[in-house]
């Protein structure tokens, strides 16, 4: 049957829009179209007659209606949303990453769907699969599942991205803050101080991340710093107690996962008698801030742009689902910010340091 001309003066739709969300249905009514017709327009998923889209064109803007976005990826054949696979939500590095990644995804119409694993590896392969089923491409940031998951993933032929995880050989894009350079800047700071045996309170072992640390601590040995290695975790509650074995260790300076194993290794070494930096020197790694913790500001610290790391990782996803992406690792630089909880030992060596040629230090 041919469409109609219809009025949209004393409209149903008119009239109720201030009361209610306008449909589809009350586009239609106002064009003189079919719901069909208004939903091809929309989605341009057919053609339609120019003059039949110049009256639902005009129609949405004289009633304001705002097309559902999903409906209209699902119509194209997409979800209009992309999923990101995160192993902790409960520490604060993660949400800084998912704002920016956010924002990204919101200026080109999506959506974010985010899942935890929990510190899980075993389970991220499903979850990414159940992301995988419901997003148009995904993000794993920090993922632990070992090369032969991943390598599964990727030939699903799914845009997919790593983020903080770069695995030589394997054809996806990855993104990742460079932490052997970050943690070669904590090494270097801590050997022009003069200190000579540190404790690395070590993250996860299913974390790259922290073998990219253990690997700047063993081209550390080189220039004299000898790292004991303590079996740790991610959170400050595993800092706390790990920490309480460092006073034995004859270590100077503790060197921890992240800010919050830091900032429980702090606590743990001040509630025992030990004075930070006097006694021994702390550093983190992340540079978060917590407003109920002054005592993440005066943390010695590797530094990562966060927002950066997001923004990058969510653009890179978005060229890979649009006109394709280049496999090459990306890192981004981190900076080391020397604040209250480092110092030169109590007991100097009797030889001089030497540090790192090339070495820098950003406060």
């Amino acid at each position: 049957m041919p469409e109609s001309p219809g009025s949209t003066s004393g409209s149903p739709a008119r009239k109720g829009a201030r009361q209610r969300r306008v449909t589809i249905t009350d586009v239609g009514a106002a064009a003189g179209v079919s719901t069909s017709t208004v939903s091809r327009v929309l989605n341009g998923t057919a053609r339609v007659d120019p003059e039949l889209v110049r009256r639902v064109q005009s129609a949405v803007a004289e009633l304001g209606y705002r097309p559902n976005a999903a409906a209209q990826g699902l119509a194209r054949g997409e979800a209009g949303a992309i999923g990101v696979l995160v192993p902790d939500l409960s520490n604060p590095y993660f949400p800084d990453v998912l704002k920016s990644i956010s924002a990204v995804a919101r200026s080109h119409g999506r959506r974010v769907m985010v899942m935890e694993s929990d510190e899980d590896p075993a389970s991220e392969p499903e979850l990414a699969e159940d992301l995988m089923r419901c997003c148009d491409g995904v993000l794993l940031c920090s993922p632990r599942m070992d090369r032969t998951a991943l390598l599964d993933l990727t030939l699903r032929g799914h845009p997919l991205v790593l983020v903080n995880r770069i695995v030589p050989g394997l054809s996806t894009p990855s993104i990742s803050a460079d932490f052997y350079g970050g943690m070669t800047l904590v090494c270097g700071h801590l050997t022009q101080l003069g200190h000579r045996r540190v404790a690395y309170l070590s993250g996860p072992e299913s974390s790259w991340a922290n073998a990219e640390r253990l690997r700047a601590f063993d081209a550390a040995a080189a220039f004299g710093l000898d790292v004991d290695v303590v079996p740790c975790g991610h959170t400050a509650r595993q800092g706390y107690e790990a920490a309480g074995t460092v006073p034995d260790r004859g270590a100077t300076a503790v060197v921890a996962y992240n800010d919050l194993v830091a900032l429980g290794a702090v606590a743990a070494l001040e509630e025992s008698g030990v004075r930070i930096p006097d006694d021994m020197s702390v550093i983190g790694c992340d540079d978060i801030s917590l407003d109920d913790l002054p005592a993440s500001r005066r943390l010695t610290t590797a530094s990562l742009a966060r927002h950066e790391l997001g923004r990058q990782a969510a653009q890179r996803l978005e060229t890979l689902m649009t006109v394709g992406g280049d496999t090459e690792p990306l890192y981004i630089p981190m900076e080391l910010r020397v604040r209250h909880t480092s110092a030169p030992p109590a007991l100097r060596p009797s030889r001089p340091a030497t540090a790192p040629p090339g070495l820098s230090t950003a406060d």
